[in-house]
């Protein structure tokens, strides 16, 4: 019946979509980006201007009201405060926001307001019929002003077009107090070099403990005269130093005067700040800008050309690629030069450095879309994680602009690691990368004392014990398999003891993951719906979505389950049961199918375990209706938190028609491709094709597949063969091929595919 259901509202829905179809431009695929795509809902994306992995994203900053205004905009609103030169895409927690630049008239004023009287200051109202976004492109009308905004950006320089009416009250304010009101400013610098230029940095604390930023902001037009501010006080001078400091640009603007400011960012210096303006955008052609954003997106967008299905899904897809682009973000200037962990200048260091690692999500997919499609990045984002662990003396957990923030359980830069090492990528050192794996699993925080002690956490001792074990258990195993790999015997033997404690948390009665207690019993009372505990055994979720976070052993899983069919029994369950998840639930837990929630991380991978017990079918049928219930092309067009692009990654994956399970195997689980046909554009001129036949609303299921003309029947595909080249050609039809995949041969295991 579940069958059938699903079909009837596929039809549904495709009755419902625009069908205009075809090939994407073979160079124009920003025209399917549209990137209010999840700034409504829970989506929490950045809006603005950026460049792909660009370490500047200038956006429209609204008054912070509550969690969905993490990334400092949501589609709700109508009110904003200025621009700001930072953001963050999808996370679960504000930050950023710095240096808010906002254009008004009148009356000199010196903060934008407050929420309680949201005009009382300089903010103005706008409205989205008058917002406009693109790839590498913002603009909007401050109705209040009658100012014309529109932003742009390079990889480290923010570029503002204001166009002004007729006024000789005319202001541009720099703003370093405000900003998404997620941090607290702790110093801010702002001093005058000339008529038109000024500098200065701003230090605050909030989930980045220690942030530093510095900045240059060069006029296209002489200031007519500039007024400092400790808050709201008149400070004299050329320069202001406080916790407060806010800048008013004064001029007399005829109509249509338009004034462009070039804002460089640094995390060393204010002369690296002004550098990397002069080295970016040394003229004051803003078009030119403009189009050479939208060229770098259309450059790293085209590698993966999605032909057929309808404008629906082109923009979807093509939004979800923009938004997996936006993180991690360039740590560095122009000529090389960051800040580290340590708060030390580093120069000349030998690659390119990275930040906003959001690894607890990003490790499950979208780091290993990175080896297909962003190879020449992969060295150095694997580089800037082993230089943050010689800086901290652990590999980062949850990165942030040269902070290390400690959220989310595990050591999740060690699957990334590992992957990038099975894959061939030799740009970095493995001696001091396995090293650094020793060193971060170690520890005796967060719960890995007992690890070592009792081999598991008791949830009576570590708050999260469960999801911090099995994370645990998924890097250990990657550890073991790296120490195999460079004959470290004695290294194989531990972690891979390790790697299996994940049994430890296996309740066979009750088939669910479940919380111990010191002295080894399972804690009571229990619910597979809620963590009773004050603390909560499971970090946002539930037993329903743990249980099955052994993405390195599934296998093992199976087995604890007693055979394929119990574990199916259980896996069919999960989709449809559904409970009181109690009044504390955390907000993450979204995109509910029964107790699936696709709406966070932990679940991303689950439909596609049935492959391992040889049943692909019911992965195709689970994808299928993934991608079209909970992804559309609308601002609520994500079920949860991007993420910084993790989000994104499953459903990029999941269109193409597979999805890497197990991040560090180099395998990825065929489910049900959404498109015609696939091109991956691989190095030295290679190309990979995935060509499904017969593939429309109703044929979701995989029939037979052929490589490179053929036969082929596994249920995955090896990342060697896909960097190969090659076709990959699947017939689909209505009816599942329920032979298909079966055998234990067919079936992908739990080894490194290499």
């Amino acid at each position: 019946m579940y069958k059938y259901f699903l079909i009837a509202g596929f039809l549904l829905i495709c009755s419902c979509a625009n069908n205009k179809s075809g090939p994407v431009s073979n160079t124009d695929f920003t025209r399917y980006v549209d990137p209010f795509i999840g700034t409504g809902g829970h989506g929490h994306v950045f809006l603005g201007a950026h460049v792909p992995f660009g370490g500047v994203q200038a956006g429209p900053t609204n008054y912070s009201k509550g969690w969905d205004w993490c990334s400092g905009y949501h589609y709700s609103d109508s009110i904003v405060t200025g621009f700001s030169q930072l953001h963050l895409s999808g996370t679960g927690i504000g930050e950023l926001g710095d240096v808010l630049i906002t254009p008004y008239t009148g009356e000199l004023k010196t903060s934008p307001g407050t929420i309680e009287d949201p005009l009382a200051g300089y903010a103005s109202k706008y409205t989205h019929n008058d917002e406009i976004a693109k790839a590498g492109y913002y603009s909007v009308n401050l109705t209040r002003y009658n100012i014309h905004v529109e932003l742009s950006a390079t990889e480290r320089v923010a570029v503002h077009k204001y166009t002004f009416p007729e006024t000789e009250q005319a202001h541009i304010a720099i703003n370093l107090t405000d900003g998404i009101g997620w941090d607290k400013p702790t110093e801010g610098f702002l001093k005058r070099v000339d008529s038109q230029t000024f500098t200065g940095y701003r230090f605050s604390t909030g989930w980045a403990k220690d942030q530093r930023l510095y900045y240059a902001i060069r006029l296209s037009k002489p200031v007519g005269s500039s007024q400092f501010f400790d808050d709201s006080k008149f400070v004299t001078g050329d320069s202001i130093k406080s916790e407060k400091v806010v800048g008013i640009f004064n001029f007399s603007t005829i109509k249509d005067t338009i004034i462009i400011l070039k804002v460089g960012i640094s995390p060393v210096s204010e002369k690296n700040a002004l550098a990397n303006i002069d080295a970016e955008v040394p003229g004051w052609n803003f078009e030119k800008v403009v189009s050479d954003a939208n060229n770098l997106w259309n450059k790293e967008l085209g590698k993966i050309i999605a032909t057929g299905k309808n404008e629906n899904d082109l923009r979807t897809f093509y939004t979800a690629l923009y938004h997996a682009y936006t993180h991690p973000v360039l740590f560095d200037d122009n000529n090389g030069d960051y800040r580290g962990t340590d708060k030390q200048v580093y120069t000349n260091p030998g690659f390119t450095n990275y930040s906003v690692f959001s690894l607890w999500d990003t490790y499950r997919a979208e780091q290993p879309l990175f080896t297909l499609i962003q190879p020449e990045r992969v060295n150095d984002m694997v580089n800037s994680m082993l230089n943050i662990y010689k800086q901290q003396g652990k590999l980062p957990i949850w990165h942030l602009m040269g902070n290390e923030t400690d959220c989310m359980p595990g050591y999740s830069a060690i699957p990334v690691i590992a992957d990038a090492y099975f894959k061939g990528f030799r740009g970095f050192d493995i001696n001091l990368a396995f090293e650094a794996m020793k060193a971060s699993s170690t520890r005796d925080d967060y719960g890995m004392k007992f690890i070592k002690e009792k081999g598991f956490i008791p949830a009576d001792k570590e708050k999260e014990s469960v999801s911090k074990a099995l994370e645990y258990c998924i890097s250990d195993w990657c550890i073991a398999q790296v120490a195999k790999k460079l004959g470290k015997t004695a290294d194989y033997d531990y972690y891979s003891k390790r790697a299996a404690l994940y049994s430890k948390y296996f309740d066979p009665i009750r088939q669910f993951m479940r919380a111990k207690l010191d002295n080894g019993d399972f804690r009571e009372p229990f619910s597979p719906f809620q963590s009773i505990h004050e603390w909560g055994d499971y970090t946002e979720g539930n037993a329903w979505q743990y249980t099955w976070l052994v993405p390195q052993d599934v296998e093992g899983l199976i087995k604890l389950f007693g055979g394929d069919q119990p574990f199916l029994t259980k896996l069919d369950s999960l989709f449809v049961v559904t409970g009181d998840l109690g009044k504390n639930a955390s907000s993450d837990i979204s995109g509910l199918i029964g107790q699936y929630a696709h709406g966070n991380e932990p679940s991303h991978h689950i439909s596609y375990l049935y492959a391992y017990a040889g049943q692909q079918w019911k992965t195709a049928e689970r994808n299928r209706y993934i991608q079209r219930t909970l992804y559309t092309d609308k601002p609520d067009g994500l079920c949860g938190n991007e993420d910084c692009g993790q989000m994104s990654a499953w459903y990029i994956f999941s269109s193409i028609g597979f999805y890497p399970v197990n991040p560090a195997s180099g395998t990825f689980v065929l489910g049900s491709p959404l498109f015609d046909t696939i091109t991956i554009k691989l190095p030295d001129n290679k190309k990979f094709v995935l060509k499904a036949s017969n593939n429309n609303e109703n044929n979701i299921y995989i029939q037979s597949v052929k490589l490179n003309e053929k036969p082929y029947t596994h249920s995955y595909i090896t990342y060697k063969d896909i960097m190969q080249g090659g076709i990959l050609e699947i017939v689909m039809g209505p009816l599942p091929n329920k032979q298909f995949g079966t055998t234990t041969e067919d079936r992908p295991a739990s080894v490194i595919y290499n």
